[in-house]
């Protein structure tokens, strides 16, 4: 596929003898565990191709989310560390990388980078170790911070290297390490943002029909992303806590654990809707549980929504039956479609699974289709419910999953992915 970028490309770059600060999204790490390298797999090409020039690499990326909003505090610990992504690395090619130590301040985190690392920038210049690995970019208290002092530790970032490489497009909020540093040092997009770039256009000029399909567990942070799908595509269907909240607010009933927020989100997207008659596919049978703990027998049963008059009260609706994706009409979209995108997990892990399997296999029935995943739960449950369907999409041509989903949402919302602030940057 073709593409024509408005931003400087690595490949452009001259590398050689040049130490390379390279951004990538690896938050692959839960309480210390990889679950799932695909992430760190598809920046490979970009690291190959950089040491392959003569380049010397630095790497950082954020994990988790150690800073608390509450309490201003930022924790410190294994698990949010980068170690674990480190050794898969270390494993899976043969190289060493090291990652400095710096100092703790209080709970504030680090204060930003200091000279100690600078021992570790000699070893990597003279080839004794391969590469160096930042601590975990949300452990400095500047990553996430505003105005000078995300400036400073940007500044800081940009005085241990040469050139700067954004490779991580799932991580398209503007922080100090992805959209800051550029200011500083001649900027680059790396191979895998580029290919997620490249098939974002298969989203915007999409083969028609397009089917696109949402899930999530807030509304009021998809409303607007979904307003712009709604406009986009030929056919929107829902998932999750969004769809629950959609059937709420148009049916007049009432669901265990959807929010108020949620609920005056959800009205106004019906509202919203009426502009597109029907585009929004509805899924009529959905599973009422009695608890979140787990899908028990006698504590869950199915409802037909057409059937649910106006307030009726449900417990917990955890997922969607498998029955929904059975009725014809649903088939008949998705085995209609030319281009599928996926944002959705229809049930809550790991109990409620049904709804989830039988729209993948639904999805896959078709061949003809472009089928693109975005969403780091959306692909763990792709692996974990259907590892047979993973392995192929990784292959097929016909397949592509996205490493963020946010950030396709994102660009969605903005109608361009040159209006994501890291990309911007790019092109200063």
């Amino acid at each position: 596929m073709e593409h024509s970028f408005n931003f400087p490309l690595i490949q452009q770059a001259d590398l050689k003898g040049k130490i390379v600060l390279v951004r990538v999204d690896h938050n692959v790490v839960k309480k210390g565990i990889i679950y799932d390298p695909y992430r760190i797999d598809a920046t490979l090409g970009t690291l190959y191709y950089i040491n392959a020039k003569g380049g010397k690499i630095i790497l950082m990326t954020h994990v988790g989310r150690p800073f608390d909003k509450k309490t201003n505090e930022i924790s410190i610990n294994a698990n949010t560390s980068v170690q674990p992504i480190v050794d898969y690395l270390q494993s899976k090619l043969h190289i060493k990388f090291k990652i400095p130590e710096f100092h703790q301040y209080e709970k504030k985190g680090y204060i930003g980078i200091e000279t100690s690392i600078n021992h570790l920038i000699r070893e990597l210049k003279e080839d004794k170790i391969d590469g160096i690995y930042l601590p975990n970019t949300r452990w400095f208290s500047g990553e996430e911070a505003k105005g000078e002092e995300a400036d400073r530790f940007a500044y800081q970032l940009a005085g241990l290297a040469d050139i700067y490489v954004n490779d991580a497009f799932g991580s398209w909020q503007a922080h100090a390490s992805t959209v800051q540093v550029a200011k500083y040092l001649p900027s680059y997009a790396g191979f895998l943002m580029q290919k997620e770039i490249e098939n974002l256009s298969r989203i915007f000029e999409p083969t028609r029909p397009f089917v696109a399909v949402v899930a999530g567990s807030k509304f009021d942070t998809k409303i607007h992303s979904l307003n712009a799908l709604l406009k986009k595509a030929d056919f929107l269907i829902l998932g999750g806590v969004i769809y629950n909240a959609y059937i709420c607010a148009k049916y007049g009933i009432k669901i265990q654990g959807i929010s108020e927020e949620d609920l005056n989100c959800a009205k106004e997207f019906v509202e919203f809707s009426k502009q597109y008659p029907n585009k929004l596919v509805e899924l009529r049978y959905i599973v009422e549980s009695d608890t979140i703990e787990g899908k028990f027998d006698g504590k869950h049963r199915v409802h037909d929504i057409k059937s649910l008059k106006s307030g009726t009260e449900l417990n917990y609706v955890l997922d969607i039956a498998k029955e929904s994706f059975e009725d014809e009409a649903v088939k008949q979209v998705f085995h209609g479609a030319k281009t599928v995108f996926v944002n959705a997990v229809m049930g809550l892990t790991p109990y409620f699974n049904e709804g989830t399997i039988a729209l993948d296999q639904l999805i896959d029935e078709n061949l003809d289709a472009v089928k693109l995943y975005g969403g780091g739960d959306t692909m763990q449950e792709l692996k974990r419910l259907l590892p047979g369907l993973y392995i192929v999409a990784l292959d097929n041509p016909k397949y592509y999953i996205f490493t963020g989903g946010g950030a396709v949402l994102k660009a969605i919302q903005e109608g361009t992915v040159s209006g994501l602030e890291p990309v911007k940057a790019l092109n200063k």
